[in-house]
């Protein structure tokens, strides 16, 4: 599939000042003279700070690692977790279609995207603050069908709570991730069937809904003072 950049870039791009100081904290984790190793992790920082990865972007991720344009352009083309286009302003909703979660519903949950969002993926909402696409697996198949938003999934996903989930990103909230159905994580869904001993004496939510909620960056552009920069790798 030919990747295209967007026709419409905006001027300029530069980190903010707390993503300025992660992305140079990166360089230090290899040799001088590789740092273009850091190109992936850079990208990625920048898509996440702006929702999506424009063409100022990617060359200022460039001169920043002393490489040619044209370098940067050709790892942001080819991998598709990098959205060359803009997104939408609240959320952009990433409905995984493959087999698991293809015959437990995910064909229901990207009609109700067509209908609740844009007729087709990668386009924007009307009200410009969603937009959605199909991708492949993403790992959570136990937990179909499932949705990933941000850093967060969203499983075990009904109609009627998917088209709940879009009005509550669409009105700015970060509702609880995991889950939708009341499971604490991957367990069956009839309950659990061995290892009973210290059941319902544990914590009421897996760690990473835990964790994203303390930060709250489902829907949260990451500026950098989520979490302090540590170069720990620098340590004798």
């Amino acid at each position: 599939m030919l990747r295209r950049l967007h026709p419409d870039q905006p001027d300029s791009f530069a980190f903010s000042p707390e993503n300025q100081k992660w992305a140079e904290a990166q360089l230090t984790k290899y040799p001088q003279g590789r740092e273009a190793s850091a190109i992936i992790p850079l990208l990625w920082r920048a898509q996440e700070q702006e929702g999506w990865l424009s063409r100022p972007a990617v060359e200022f991720v460039a001169d920043m690692l002393n490489m040619a344009h044209i370098r940067a352009l050709e790892v942001a083309t080819f991998y598709f977790m990098f959205q060359l286009r803009p997104v939408g302003s609240a959320a952009h909703v990433q409905v995984c279609g493959t087999l698991s979660c293809m015959i437990c519903g995910a064909e229901d949950l990207i009609d109700i995207c067509k209908e609740k969002i844009s007729p087709t993926p990668h386009t924007i909402s009307n009200d410009g603050k969603l937009s959605w696409e199909e991708v492949e697996c993403l790992g959570a198949c136990t937990n179909a069908p499932m949705a990933q938003i941000g850093k967060d999934y969203y499983e075990d996903l009904s109609n009627e709570r998917f088209e709940e989930l879009i009005e509550e990103w669409r009105n700015g909230s970060a509702p609880s991730p995991g889950p939708q159905n009341g499971r604490f994580s991957v367990e069956p869904s009839v309950g659990l069937t061995s290892l009973l001993e210290g059941e319902g004496s544990g914590p009421s939510e897996n760690k990473s809904v835990s964790l994203a909620k303390k930060f709250n960056d489902t829907i949260k552009k990451i500026d950098g003072t989520e979490v302090k920069v540590s170069v720990h790798w620098n340590k004798q």
